[in-house]
């Protein structure tokens, strides 16, 4: 499955965001769909992950509550909804298909190139 993220931008702290990630191939449906992201000199990060087919989903504790995750299989693509954003929300985003909901990058298959959010203060 190819990927494609985008929705990123520049918005002021307290303000929102939808990214969206838009999946080619047959396997998007059947597939486990996380984000991550990278900041500036910081590792990637994992975000939030669903299961293919919506019934579980897990945050890192720093956007509980902030962001959600969705998936629409029958237009092939996955959303992040991110309210009340942050500064130290900014990073570049990726969206990214595997095998099972895990918090493991390295459980992920399949990469889309990343879109950046920015969140002033």
């Amino acid at each position: 499955v190819q990927l494609q993220a985008s929705g990123g931008g520049l918005v002021q702290a307290g303000g929102s965001l939808r990214l969206s990630c838009a999946a080619s191939g047959r396997t998007f449906a059947s597939s486990a769909m996380g984000w991550f992201r990278q900041a500036p000199g910081k590792e990637r990060e994992f975000v939030a992950t669903i299961s293919w087919n919506a019934d579980r989903t897990f945050y890192t504790d720093s956007v509980k509550g902030r962001f959600n995750i969705s998936r629409d299989n029958a237009k092939n693509t996955l959303y992040l909804q991110m309210n009340s954003l942050k500064p130290e929300d900014t990073a570049i985003y990726y969206c990214a298909a595997g095998g099972l909901p895990l918090l493991t990058a390295r459980n992920y298959y399949s990469w889309g190139r990343g879109t950046q959010v920015t969140v002033s203060s």
